[in-house]
């Protein structure tokens, strides 16, 4: 009977340190009651293990590639790549704080009909020719194609076919070295760069596809070889090889893949675009033809961003010329605020940025509220110095109103919500935890004082109470860290 196991789990839950009471309730319920002193000496804990607060080793000895952002070099970073930079870096700060080996890499796509189309508009630019119909516009077009000429004044005496391969090597690399600059001051930056034209240059495409020829996982149907993915849980069978002979995409990405495993990761994970839930079974059934386990790939689709001004959405298009660009949002709200309000909602859902919220200095402002709890923290310290206030005495009993056992309890929970936010692969987790601490620290501030007001002795009190705002202090600045968002002292 329920009240039976409640008597028999009330009398051992009572002999643990920590725990005032224990009652038994109704037919089996258990009310326990925690001592004030077990819950507040989480405050001394916080501030002693300071940085390494929350961190754990659950993701020791795993070795995980983490691919994001990859934005073809045709065009400036969009909003969707923005938003992969800044939940792909949480994501691997947080893997990290884990205990995990991550390596952060960037896809180059240098390979393909893209890669054409774009080499064919900066000459057209060049020239002073209209953009081909399948080409790109924009003023980062002309920009590009000036920064050729400049550097190779007479790229244009040369034959149309030469010309367009100088502009096609030159583009891209002027082109991805904005990319990377762009990334890098938005607080992003990876290990590895790789070149997805690597794979085909060096035989790992054309080499693997005839192991698996050989192995029976492709067949040969309509002129194409195909992968048998459909014998793996994909909805279809892909063409791998088409009828032309040439490799189709997924030919690279197998290699790719293969390369990843090859390099002793045992997690690809693939930070994709809404367009490309496709790649999900793909790539899983790519993993299980080559005879790995299909978990060693994980893919996470990222939904679209609406950027939003003045009630009105901000169009965008890279193609049309009218793409609202990293640097764009970055501009008009700076690099703190696109981070967190890219970071604070799930990866899977569509998301408006309001840019008249972001630049308020108000609590409408997720990260102004967030930021500002940790200034005050700050503010708060500095007042207990000057009224001579320090850490001398620690009483964990003394920490029992109830603002306070509220935000003991919320700092307690964050390192469960950091394993929480690892382990679903899910930022924003953690960023919606910053602001429920922010919160419970701002409705302590207004109940409880630190520093004693006018010639009040400094108390014990007022000591622990410094632990406990240290502590918030600390909680805050490691959360922040965690998503790229800096932890203000003054604001």
């Amino acid at each position: 009977p329920p009240r039976q196991i409640a008597e028999a789990l009330s009398a051992k839950l009572g002999n643990i340190d920590g725990v005032a009471s224990v009652d038994i309730a109704g037919p089996g319920f258990l009310n326990i009651t925690v001592d004030a002193a077990a819950a507040g000496g989480l405050a001394r804990t916080i501030v002693e293990q300071g940085q390494a607060f929350g961190t754990n080793t659950a993701l020791a000895g795993r070795k995980i590639n983490l691919e994001f952002v990859s934005a073809n070099p045709t065009g400036p970073i969009h909003l969707g790549g923005t938003r992969w930079a800044a939940v792909g870096d949480s994501l691997a700060r947080i893997f990290s704080s884990q205990g995990a080996n991550v390596t952060r890499e960037y896809y180059f796509n240098d390979h393909g009909a893209q890669i054409d189309r774009f080499a064919r508009s900066l000459l057209a630019r060049a020239k002073g020719d209209p953009a081909p119909d399948d080409g790109y516009a924009g003023e980062y077009i002309t920009d590009i194609a000036n920064r050729v000429m400049a550097s190779e004044p007479g790229i244009l005496e040369l034959d149309d076919a030469d010309a367009q391969e100088r502009f096609r090597a030159l583009g891209v690399d002027m082109m991805f070295t904005d990319i990377k600059e762009s990334l890098h001051e938005f607080g992003v930056d990876f290990d590895v760069y790789f070149h997805e034209d690597s794979v085909h240059s060096d035989g790992s495409v054309s080499g693997l596809l005839e192991k698996l020829k050989e192995s029976g996982s492709l067949y040969f149907e309509d002129g194409a070889w195909w992968l048998k993915s459909t014998d793996f849980g994909d909805d279809k069978d892909r063409v791998v090889i088409k009828s032309d002979g040439t490799a189709a995409y997924i030919a690279g990405d197998i290699a790719y893949y293969a390369n990843k495993r090859g390099r002793g990761f045992d997690l690809a994970v693939y930070m994709l675009g809404a367009d490309h839930h496709g790649y999900v079974a793909r790539l899983k059934a790519a993993a299980s033809a080559l005879g790995d386990d299909p978990d060693t790939v994980e893919v996470l689709i990222g939904q679209m961003v609406n950027l939003v001004k003045d009630g009105k959405p901000v169009r965008m298009s890279k193609r049309a010329g009218t793409v609202v660009r990293m640097e764009d949002l970055v501009d008009a709200v700076g690099v703190d605020a696109a981070r967190y309000a890219l970071t604070r909602f799930s990866a899977n859902s569509n998301i408006d940025i309001d840019l008249d919220l972001l630049t308020k200095h108000t609590n409408e402002n997720p990260v102004f509220y967030v930021q500002y709890a940790h200034a005050r923290t700050k503010a708060v310290g500095r007042n207990a110095e000057s009224a001579g206030v320090d850490r001398s005495a620690f009483d964990a009993g003394a920490l029992d109103h109830p603002a306070e056992s509220e935000l003991l309890a919320h700092l307690g929970a964050y390192p469960s919500v950091l394993a929480h936010a690892a382990s679903f692969r899910e930022p924003h987790r953690l960023a919606r935890h910053l602001e429920v601490i922010a919160g419970a620290y701002h409705r302590w501030y207004d109940s409880c004082r630190v520093a004693p007001v006018g010639d009040e002795p400094v108390t014990d009190l007022n000591r622990t109470r410094l632990w406990l705002n240290d502590a918030t202090s600390q909680v805050l600045a490691n959360g922040l860290g965690l998503l790229g968002v800096s932890a203000p002292h003054r604001m």
